[in-house]
């Protein structure tokens, strides 16, 4: 499989390129600095550009069968940015599949009906920018008529990968309080060969 990974020098992009490589897929990686990318593989091909730059996102998706981004907020609008030009360019490109890293903020409040656990009153954010950018994101990408998942993990701690944890859709699974870094990019790249969570939020968690 041919794939594009964004964010692919962030912790938990690093991780499912790793992944994708060791299985063999063809990766293609957008990255600003290819330099902190300390990955060496014959099928990794590296294009220096900027994810919210249109004509470095049209170049980046032709020829993938999917794309994976692990994007962060950035503090800014980097995450609605680059997904209205990414869309375009998938359906320009012919390519439905995409999967993407989330936050637990956007999913749904178990405490609060019909609002998101970000929106909840008893929410510890002290801050909700990043929130409101991935459901941005997430709006995008529901209207799109694509075939996407957002993986939704709540506190991202280092550790290793066990592939044991628990994911609800659209919601985070009751006391979750943690999933790794690893663990996280093992469920989002598991997502390539399983189309049970397309169209959906997944919250994930041990």
């Amino acid at each position: 499989m041919k794939l594009l990974i964004l964010g692919a020098t962030g912790r938990v992009g690093k991780e499912i390129t790793a992944s994708a490589l060791a299985d063999g897929h063809l990766v293609t990686v957008l990255v600003r600095q290819p330099d902190n990318l300390d990955i060496d593989s014959a099928n990794l091909t590296i294009l220096q550009g900027d994810a919210c730059a249109e004509q470095d996102v049209h170049k980046a998706v032709q020829g993938a069968d999917a794309i994976i981004s692990a994007l962060g907020t950035d503090g800014g609008s980097v995450l609605t940015v680059n997904m209205r030009f990414m869309l375009d360019a998938m359906k320009q490109h012919g390519i439905k599949r995409i999967i993407t890293i989330g936050t637990a903020g956007i999913l749904d409040s178990s405490e609060h009906p019909g609002l998101l656990r970000f929106e909840a009153p008893d929410s510890r954010r002290s801050s909700t920018r990043a929130a409101e950018e991935h459901r941005k994101a997430w709006e995008l990408l529901a209207g799109s008529g694509l075939d996407w998942t957002i993986v939704c993990p709540t506190y991202l701690p280092l550790g290793d990968r066990t592939g044991v944890y628990r994911y609800q859709q659209d919601r985070l699974p009751e006391g979750g309080m943690s999933i790794s870094v690893a663990d996280t990019a093992d469920f989002a790249y598991r997502q390539l060969l399983d189309d049970a969570q397309v169209g959906k939020r997944v919250g994930i968690a041990y």
